[in-house]
This record gives structure tokens, sequence and C-alpha cells, in this order.
């Protein structure tokens, strides 16, 4: 008789699968949540984990890549440390966005907080990568190519013969023929080991210690560069101090004890242009002829100043990067007495050179009735004057017909206000303008040598007939530049190593057989797959072959040559 058993479980499950369960949860792996508690890592291994991800390659490269990022604003936003007045028309231009950007710190890009923070981050990223990277790399120079593998049959290519040779004598062949090839190889046991491409991994070092100088140099360049514009009329000169820039930017560490003594006088300006054809009134050439010194008491030495060809002392640059015209103008008094000589450098407008500008007469002016005044003029210039142009507008940028518009005001400047004001713009909040008989604006049009006199005997102005020029220089001084052009070189050359140079390691195994005949072996690895370690251990073969040529084998077949029997495994290419 069968015994029959009654499932009274809830679940329908009885006693026997109740029993497998039990015995599946002792042999499970899996961790009990009520009997294992996972260790904690504690500040110290959090410490670690966060230095191996700063660390890593994945990281460095995320940061570069963040830092390429952050430097789009710098180009795209006007910035304060580049020019001030740009931000401040941006402000006045976007009232919505320019509190947001303040906020960001967009106007000031290259010293804000996160950018400074990347920047860091990735220097200390490049570091921790590159130490351990080269103590390993160290290693490995010193060190010898490891030995031959028990089964070279199983490397990615390989070749083998029979020959009549010693072994010692194939073996020493291999060992000259390995070194002719600049292979770092050595005899190990029955067989020579070989190694090749160490400036794979040198390149790889020396383009992330570049990119470590470039850090560098552009943080120096940014902390210490001086950047300043000057405008030299033919005739005078310019020394090397703060107070002689008509504008000057400069990093947060400069001092003006950084900037290179030096000083220059501008002896003449010369410009060719386009006289015919559709580029009429081009540019043709640039010189500014000019003596310099070195220091207080150098000898002067005379040299020309071009575009893009500019006068290298020490760390500093002087550029050529504007030009104009400075008309001499000569003003008098009612009684004669001349109150102001000298050239006035006015500003261009256009590519042919139209210009403007003012002259300010502050002291020695008496008027009429013999009150002190000062007298402005608002000047106008072309270059060349076309009457049947119709317009005032300078038609080529050479000095064929010189013209100057000249209108007159009298009264106070304002210069002795507080407030600062451009020498290029005159200020008639407080001045009066001379009027003619009919009540309107005074002004003439004079040629070179033409006199304009003022309403009721006030005066006169005389435009000269020697028009002098002028030209704008800026003066750069970078002390991380040539630094930063050897970081970049050496990146390329080192990153372009990196990708072509390929790392392989080369085995010569020669033993005798039972039959006593000598057994060679060759066979080939790369650091990574590659067509070019079959080819490289065919033509080494074939040359040893000649050495040790092939011998009969055991059924009398002919060996086969070692150039039709190197073998790639699988998945490489042949």
């Amino acid at each position: 008789m069968s015994k029959t058993t009654t499932d009274t479980s809830p679940s329908g499950e009885g006693p026997e699968t109740e029993g497998l369960a039990a015995a599946g949860s002792q042999l499970s792996t899996a961790p009990q949540e009520d009997t294992v508690n996972l260790p904690s890592l504690g500040v110290i291994g959090w410490v670690r984990w966060f230095w191996r991800q700063l660390t890593s390659m994945r990281v460095a490269l995320l940061l570069l890549l963040l830092l390429s990022l952050g430097a789009i604003p710098g180009s795209l936003i006007p910035q304060t440390g580049a020019d001030i007045n740009k931000v401040d028309e941006f402000r006045k231009a976007h009232t919505t966005l320019a509190p947001v950007y303040d906020k960001l710190g967009l106007f000031h890009v290259y010293s804000s907080v996160w950018f400074s923070a990347i920047y860091i981050l990735l220097f200390v990223s490049l570091i921790g990568c590159i130490v351990p990277r080269t103590w390993q790399f160290v290693g490995q120079l010193r060190g010898r190519p490891p030995g031959a593998p028990r089964r070279l049959t199983r490397l990615p290519a390989y070749t083998t013969w029979r020959t009549e040779a010693d072994p010692e004598q194939v073996r020493e062949a291999a060992l000259a023929l390995l070194k002719k090839r600049r292979f770092r190889a050595h005899l190990a046991g029955d067989a020579v080991a070989a190694e090749k491409g160490y400036l794979r991994e040198l390149g790889n070092l020396a383009f992330h210690i570049a990119l470590i100088v470039l850090l560098i140099a552009f943080a120096c360049g940014q902390m210490f560069k001086s950047d300043g514009t000057k405008l030299v009329v033919e005739g005078d000169g310019f020394s090397n101090s703060t107070l002689q820039y008509d504008d000057i930017k400069s990093g947060s560490l400069f001092r003006n004890d950084d900037l290179v003594p030096f000083s220059f006088d501008l002896k003449d300006f010369k410009g060719t242009y386009e006289v015919s054809g559709p580029n009429k009134g081009t540019p043709r050439t640039f010189e500014a002829k000019i003596r310099y010194s070195r220091g207080a008491y150098g000898k002067e030495r005379p040299t020309t100043v071009e575009v893009n060809q500019p006068l290298k002392i020490d760390d500093a640059k002087v550029y050529l990067v504007s030009h104009g015209y400075a008309p001499v103008v000569t003003v008098r008094d009612g009684k004669g007495k001349v109150v102001y000589r000298d050239a006035v450098p006015l500003l261009p407008l256009d590519g042919n050179e139209t210009s403007n500008g003012v002259v300010k007469v502050m002291d020695g002016y008496r008027s009429p009735r013999g009150v002190k005044e000062q007298l402005g003029f608002q000047a106008f210039f072309v270059p060349t004057f076309n009457p049947r142009a119709g317009t005032m507008l300078s038609q080529f940028p050479a000095l064929v017909n010189p013209l100057l518009a000249v209108n007159a005001y009298h009264g106070d400047l304002g210069v002795n206000s507080g407030i600062p004001q451009s020498v290029y713009q005159l200020d008639t909040t407080h001045m009066k303008a001379y009027k003619d008989a009919k009540g309107q604006l005074f002004k003439q049009l004079l040629k070179p040598g033409d006199t304009m006199k003022l309403p009721n005997g006030a005066g006169s102005l005389t435009f000269e007939k020697n028009i002098k020029e002028w030209a704008g220089f800026e003066v750069v001084q970078e002390p991380g530049s040539g630094w930063a052009l050897g970081g970049a070189i050496t990146a390329i050359f080192g990153l372009a190593g990196s990708l072509f140079i390929q790392r392989r390691r080369v085995w010569v195994r020669a033993v005798r057989g039972a039959d006593g005949v000598t057994v060679v072996e060759m066979a080939g690895l790369g650091r990574s797959e590659s067509a070019k370690v079959p080819e490289e251990l065919g033509d080494l073969a074939g040359i040893l072959y000649d050495q040790a040529p092939g011998a009969a084998d055991p059924d009398d077949d002919p060996s086969p040559t070692p150039d039709t029997d190197v073998v790639p495994a699988e998945g490489a290419e042949k």
C-alpha cells in the first residue's frame, strides 16, 4: 500500500520544496542582508578613491575638454582685462544678461573661480598621470625584454624552419640582426628576446609633460604679462615706462619694475599703396624707421619696424599696429603772438585715412578784451580731396591733395575739472562757438599754408605745409611665450609618436631536434593589433633564413621559406 501525503501549506508547497529552498540558501553565495555588513571606506579610502579618479586619463581628458569649453565665453564676451569700455557698452545694451554674466564671472573668465578650479584640477590630474607612468617607463628602460614564452605558436605572428646551422650560430646571427634593426635584444636561455618601440611611451609622456608646460606658460603669461599701446609722431620718442603709454593692461602679479628698459625715437614713417586696379588704395608696405637703445645708457641702433615684423628686445616685442596723419598747426592770438604750435595726431575714420581730431590751446591765450580763455578747434582732415566727388571724404590714403576743415570754440575746455577726457574729443559744454557775419558756425577749408582768421580779431590758425605722420605701436611683454611655443611643438611631436610608433617584441628560439637538425622558431607580439608585426617578422625571418638556410625535413620535402610561413593568429590581419 502506498502512503499519500497531502499539501496543506497556503502556497501549495510541500515539505520537499521547503527542503530544497533551505538547501539552496545554504549553497547560495549571495550576501544575506541580516548577516553581511559592507565595510566602510573611511576618510582615507575616499581620499584614495578620489585621487585614483582624478589622476585617471579619462578624467584628464574630461577636464581638458571643460577647459576648452570654458575658454569659449572668453573669446565671445567682452573681457574687463582686454577692453573695459566694450564691457560697459555690453552692460548698457544688455541690462538683463549683464547681471547674470557678472555672477557667473563671464566678464573675467580667465580669472574666475570656476575656470581657475578647472585649470588647477587639470594641472594636478596631469601630474598624477605622469609621475607613476614615468617611473614605470624608467623601470622598463633599465630592465631587459622578457624571455620567450614556452609556446611561441600562440603569438599573433609565428614562423619556423629547420636548418643545418648550430643553434648557437643562429642565436648569434639573430642577436646581431635585431640589434642592427635597433631592437633592444639579449640572449635569454635558448632564445633571443628583443623589444622595440619605446619612443611610443616616450612620446606619450612628452605630450603630457608639454601640456603641463603649456599650462604653466599660460598662467605666467596671464599673471606677469603687460600689453600697452603708444601713438608716436615723427620726431617724437617713447620710453618703456607705464607713464608713457596711452593705454596699458597688465597681469595680476605684474610690477612696473618688470618692464624691459628700452627707448626709441620715430625718425620717419613711410607707407605705399596700390595706385590702380580693383585694389586701389590697399596698403602695400608700412615701415617705421626708428632708433632704439637698450637700458638707460645703451647705444642707439637704427632699425625698421614693419607689420608682422616686430622689434624684439629681451621679453618685449614692439609691433607696428596703426598709422595716421598729424597736421602741423600754429595758433596765434589777436596780437600775432604764437600760443600753440605742434603736430596734431588725427584718428582715421576709414581706409582712405579720412581723419578727425581736436586742437586744444589750454594756456597763453587772451581774448581781444584781455581775458584769459582757452581755445578749441575741431579738425577734419582728408589726405586726398576731390572737389568733383561732392563729399568731404578722402579718395586715396596718400598725401595727394590734403585739405583741413576747421571750426573754432572759445571758453573753458574743462581740463581742470578733474574729470578725465579724451585728447581726441572736444567738450563744448562750457565753450562758445565762433560765428560768422550771418550767425552761422564759423568754419573754413584750409590747404597747406592757408590761415584761418578768427572773427573780431580773436586770432588765427595756420595749417603749415609740413604734414607729419604718426605710427601706433603695441608693446607686448609675455614671459612665458617661448615656453608655450616649445610646449606646443613638443606636444605635436609627442602625440605623433604615441599614435604612429608601435611597441612590439620579437623572440627567436633555436634548439637542436632529436634528429640533430636545428629547429628555428620566430614569433612577434605587438601592444596593439597591426599588420606591421607579421610583415616585420617576415622581413626579419627572410634575412635570418639567408644566414641559416633551411634543411630537408624527414620526409625529404623542401622546408618552406619563412616569408611564406609567417602566420598571424586568428583575428589578426596578415
